[in-house]
């Protein structure tokens, strides 16, 4: 049946069917969709990865971002100790 090829198996007293890859079933009655992915488990795999370099990425930046802060921090931080600091005073009216 849909094109599938079956033997009787004389001592078991049974019919037994291979399927072409689009059936399945005692018979080929059932059809089956084919997936893009054959293995559930590759596609596991490539999802981890995608993730896990994501999740890599996003603290590369938080840290390049923080230490980019922290050094202008301290640079600004050189500049006022090497400035003389003055004081406005306001006026009394």
């Amino acid at each position: 049946m849909n094109g599938g090829t079956c033997y009787r198996i004389t001592s078991m007293d049974s019919l037994s069917c291979v399927c072409n890859d689009d059936f399945k079933g005692s018979r080929c009655e059932q059809f089956q969709l084919q997936s893009k992915i054959t293995n559930v488990g590759e596609a596991g795999m490539i999802a981890a990865v995608v993730i896990i370099t994501l999740l890599i990425l996003l603290v590369l930046v938080f840290v390049i971002f923080y230490v980019r802060r922290m050094l202008k921090a301290k640079k600004q931080s050189q500049q006022n100790k090497q400035q003389p600091q003055y004081w406005k005073v306001k006026p009394r009216v």
